[in-house]
């Protein structure tokens, strides 16, 4: 029942969204340190979007993507990017304190980056890693790897930094504010009342640890932002937990179809929750140490196999791992699934099972 629940709220199933735009919107933010994997979770849930589309969007700004919520990627819509980052940069930065201290950078240091990466990017001047890396060296920072990598999240936590235009198939860094100069900014308390709303109305049914660890909010912040919204929320309990959700909860009918899904195993109906992510798994069939390196297969909500997915010139090929046996109807289901990514991907769909 959750996970069916889900499917509908993630528009997964029963309906979509209009845009990619709006699917961002809806999840507020999607994981997204694998471009390629993000951009299917986008489309999955959107009508009509294609691979070229929404890089277009990403392109124009209407889409970004950075560091924020967690120390990892995620795409955000521009009107959101600000608020989300400066509600949620403080905690994500105490989790970066011993890689920073391991690397010898000081809080001084990390300023500095910033200033010198603001300057070099005035002027919609968009810079792939390589170049953001001559310009602090030309500064005297120190520039292997993993110093540029934590100047550069730095100063997207600083929220003066963002995505920019895709070059010859490289991510960019560019100014927030020229890339989003009509970002919204709201004060703290605002901020934790809109993301606890937009959470569990995009991700709900979930519980107060599940939008702490999305968030890398503590429990005390999640509940202020639950006091502040609870009246347009509905909750019920189940297995020992509080679970909040929009009021609107959908019939069994509204939740059909497609039966099927292959998502990344970074896709927010699993990793957009931590508490709860069990309710993919009712009947605790994943194996142990498995779902980490595999995408997922889903039939009804549910784990069916892992996938290992690859794309060539003239096709997208899903090797199946199945954790069970698959009746002929759910295969098809899973060709199904298949094929909308393919589609996506402008190319034919193969599915391959052991």
């Amino acid at each position: 029942m959750l996970a069916r629940w889900r499917l509908f709220v993630h528009r997964l199933a029963g309906h979509s969204y209009a845009t990619a735009t709006d699917a961002v919107a809806g999840l507020l933010a999607v994981q997204a340190e694998n471009p390629a994997q993000a951009s299917w979770a986008v489309a999955d849930r959107s009508v009509g979007v294609s691979d070229d589309s929404l890089a277009a969007l990403l392109d124009q700004g209407e889409i970004l993507r950075t560091h924020v919520l967690r120390p990892t990627w995620h795409f955000v819509g521009a009107d959101d990017i600000r608020w989300l980052v400066q509600l949620t940069a403080p905690r994500v930065r105490r989790t970066m304190v011993q890689v920073q201290r391991s690397l010898g950078v000081d809080d001084a240091m990390l300023d500095q980056s910033s200033d010198i990466l603001a300057t070099a990017l005035a002027g919609a001047n968009h810079l792939v890693r390589d170049e953001a890396a001559a310009v602090l060296a030309d500064a005297g920072l120190p520039v292997d790897a993993g110093r540029v990598g934590l100047f550069l999240t730095h100063a997207e936590l600083s929220d003066l930094v963002c995505s920019g235009m895709t070059r010859d198939g490289e991510h960019t860094w560019a100014l927030l504010d020229e890339r989003a100069p009509h970002a919204r900014r709201l004060d703290r308390d605002e901020a934790l009342a809109e993301l606890t709303l937009r959470y569990f109305t995009g991700h709900g049914p979930a519980t107060e640890r599940d939008l702490a660890y999305w968030a890398s909010l503590t429990l005390g912040d999640v509940r202020a932002g639950l006091a502040t919204v609870a009246d347009e929320l509905a909750s019920f309990e189940h297995d020992g937990r509080t679970y909040w959700h929009a009021e609107v909860r959908p019939s069994d009918g509204a939740v059909a179809g497609p039966r099927a899904h292959v998502l990344q195993t970074l896709d927010e109906l699993h990793n957009g929750y931590q508490d709860s992510r069990y309710a993919l798994d009712a009947d605790r069939i994943l194996p142990k140490g498995r779902l980490p390196s595999v995408g997922m297969v889903l039939v009804d909500g549910q784990f069916a196999a892992g996938h290992r997915r690859s794309v060539t010139d003239d096709r997208v090929t899903f090797e199946l791992d199945t954790y069970r046996s698959l009746p002929a109807d759910e295969l098809d289901a899973i060709e199904d699934a298949a094929a909308r990514c393919g589609k996506f991907l402008g190319r034919p769909a193969l599915v391959i099972t052991a």
